[in-house]
């Protein structure tokens, strides 16, 4: 039998979904589990979108640009104007989510074997992205001591090399929520500049900055002009994952023409979806105002509730939807898989993603969990009070 390509054998499989197998079995015994291991808002679409997916006339679904719908690069440039990000349209290429948005950047801006600095724990898909460029993530481990903030710039400074080509950052983190500063992001610049390097941001998390405080793009630091590329995407900022639509933007004119050429060999971006995203722009703010203040109470009860729990340490997040919470267990790749195979609580259980996932390390997670404030708070409530059940029951069986 032949055998499967070497970068098929390193591609690394989700550790978000990799306990789907165990949940389906649970369910099948008629378990009902609340899902706090996957990002997927519970909030509704802006009725602007669907009702633009709904009411169209189009005859022919028919290709579209490669670097996205006209209209919609120019109404997206008119967006991020409104939120203090001076670009134009002609900045913009429309990807197929923002998952495509980060491979294509890698794929621009890094030869094969190059070197990517990433602040961890980080999205774990990053590494699958990296696999298919062929280049090396080097991560830097932040601390949840410290509540995830950016790790000292000497030790970044310590990590570059010849093949050091860029940087990376999630602002808001995902994992952890956490949300770099202005004078956090200043000090990369500072790096970037020095060492001439890219600074890549994935922002999807944007409109998700809580306590009063505020977001700052990368595309807002001075000097970065050729340096800085955002990574955006409509999945979580209008609840519409499933579109696929994201976006590259950067003044740097050689990374576009080049990533121009990587889209035309897929084609075009979603025409569904860009009829949903460029629609969702007029979404009114009284939406975002509704899902500010539900995920603020939602985050609040969660982080409370973990930390009231005997051996449990949750920071606050200042963004996304996510935390990061350390539990009194041996290994949370065991305790999750056993949360759906072997524990039940009055006919429940809990689904979270194992922190080992988020590290390169896995051991750097052993005791920590991702979770996701998603659920509505009445069902945050009781998959807590399952969770603290469970800890007491495993705590027995270590």
């Amino acid at each position: 039998m032949p055998s499967i390509s070497e970068k098929a054998k390193l591609m690394p499989p989700s550790p978000i979904r990799k306990l789907v197998p165990f949940a389906e079995k649970a369910k099948q015994k008629g378990i009902k589990i609340y899902h706090l291991n996957i990002g997927q808002p519970d909030l509704p679409t802006p009725e602007v979108a669907l009702n633009a997916v709904k009411n169209n006339n189009l005859e022919i679904i028919e290709y579209g640009h490669s670097a996205g719908n006209l209209s919609y690069r120019k109404k997206l440039a008119l967006y991020y104007q409104k939120v203090g990000i001076d670009v134009s349209y002609e900045n913009i290429l429309i990807t197929t989510g923002g998952s495509e948005a980060i491979l294509f950047a890698f794929m621009v801006c890094l030869n094969p074997d190059d070197e990517v600095i990433v602040p961890e724990p980080y999205y774990a898909n990053y590494n699958g992205f990296a696999v298919q460029a062929g280049i090396t993530i080097k991560p830097i481990v932040s601390s949840i001591k410290q509540n995830f903030a950016l790790p000292p710039i000497e030790k970044f400074e310590e990590l570059i090399s010849k093949k050091t080509k860029a940087i990376l950052i999630c602002n808001p983190n995902n994992p952890t929520g956490y949300l770099y500063s202005q004078a956090e992001l200043e000090k990369l610049a500072y790096l970037v500049k020095k060492y001439d390097l890219f600074l890549f941001a994935d922002e999807v998390y944007r409109e998700f900055c809580y306590d009063g405080k505020k977001h700052f793009s990368i595309l807002n630091l001075n000097g970065l002009e050729d340096n800085a590329i955002m990574l955006d995407s409509v999945s979580k900022r209008y609840s519409m994952c499933g579109a696929r639509v994201g976006a590259i933007v950067t003044r740097n004119v050689d990374v576009l023409n080049a990533t121009l050429k990587f889209a035309q060999a897929r084609l075009c971006p979603p025409a569904f979806g860009q009829i949903a995203a460029e629609a969702a722009i007029d979404t009114p703010d009284s939406y975002f105002k509704m899902v500010y203040e539900e995920y603020v109470e939602r985050r609040n009860l969660m982080v409370n509730m973990l930390n009231s729990i005997p051996g449990v340490y949750c920071p606050m997040p200042s963004g996304a939807f996510y935390t990061v919470a350390s539990f009194p267990i041996d290994n949370s790749d065991k305790f999750c898989e056993w949360l759906l195979t072997d524990f039940e609580y009055n006919g429940q259980t809990v689904m979270m993603a194992p922190a080992s996932g988020f590290y390169s390390n896995p051991e750097h997670g052993k005791n920590e969990c991702r979770l996701a404030y998603v659920l509505k708070k009445e069902d945050i409530k009781n998959a807590i009070e399952t969770l603290s059940v469970a800890l007491k029951q495993y705590s027995k069986k270590i």
